[in-house]
């Protein structure tokens, strides 16, 4: 029996969600085509007859000395020195960049616990053998597994290379787990990802989720939660009301419609759209928000 906590890491938009979701065989993340939707350290379980490996999904690696991103960017380096493993994405969709050169450097020291996912293979323009020149300049020979997280390619090489940087081990999580979210945090994540397919570039980064009230109801058949979409402007929470409350409305029920998937019980939900200027200034709220 083998257990290791896996570190995703990659720049923004690199798949890491999409991968986790695809591992751990169910919601665990939320996924957007918006840049660093993720905000916090996601854990996503894969069991295994060889053991249990806890995949830690972490924001998007941005080089960026906003007070938000600061937060964000902490993640990833905490997570790069703890984990037992490290997988890291590279989107060879596009052209390697600065961040990821700036990554490659960070990762050059933990070479012997890192495994490298050549990820949106499926996808055009590739830029394959440019993303391989590039690793190979900076690691060497790294064990590097071109794959697609949308489509499932080439995953078990790279799984297969993880399991043998594993040491043996009982596993952290029960066999039955895929995740260890609280419902309270599921519901707002997947709230947040309704607000941002509804909203596209017009919120997305100005947005955070709060829950004040989770009760269950019913003997046990449903669990009304209530809770705040906060924006930092006026006409940003007129946006996410829409004409007629529409647009509120849709979201509230796109997130139910997919927490029935992801609970045994119906979720309700009460919720407002408030205002909060300058939040993503607020240090001890970003500290709140993003762990």
């Amino acid at each position: 029996m083998k257990a290791a906590f896996v570190g995703l890491i990659g720049r923004p938009s690199s798949g890491k969600s999409t991968l986790l979701n695809r591992l751990c065989g169910g919601k665990v993340s939320i996924v957007s085509p918006v840049p660093q939707t993720t905000r916090n350290r996601i854990r996503g379980i894969l069991n295994a007859p060889e053991g249990q490996l806890v995949f830690v999904d972490t924001p998007g690696y941005h080089l960026s000395e906003k007070r938000m991103n600061l937060h964000l960017r902490s993640l990833a380096l905490q997570t790069i020195e703890e984990s037992d493993a490290l997988l890291y994405l590279v989107d060879v969709s596009r052209a390697p960049g600065q961040e990821e050169r700036a990554l490659m450097g960070l990762l050059r020291a933990h070479q012997s616990r890192l495994v490298v996912a050549l990820n949106k293979t499926d996808l055009e323009p590739n830029h394959l053998q440019a993303a391989e020149r590039e690793l190979d300049q900076a690691f060497g020979s790294p064990r590097l597994f071109p794959v697609s997280a949308l489509t499932g390619a080439g995953l078990e090489p790279m799984l297969a290379a993880l399991w043998e940087l594993a040491s043996e081990g009982e596993r952290f999580y029960p066999e039955d787990y895929y995740t260890d979210q609280s419902p309270e945090f599921r519901i707002a994540e997947v709230l947040r990802e309704k607000a941002i397919q509804q909203t596209r570039q017009e919120v997305p980064h100005a947005l955070y989720v709060e829950m004040s009230d989770l009760e269950m109801r019913g003997e046990g058949t449903e669990l009304w939660a209530r809770g705040f979409l906060c924006v930092e402007r006026e006409s940003q929470k007129g946006i996410l009301v829409g004409r007629g409350g529409q647009r509120i409305k849709a979201i509230v029920r796109e997130a139910e419609e997919e927490l029935r998937e992801l609970f045994p019980y119906a979720v309700r939900l009460d919720v407002r759209v408030k205002t909060r200027p300058k939040w993503r200034q607020d240090e001890k709220l970003l500290a709140r928000l993003i762990r």
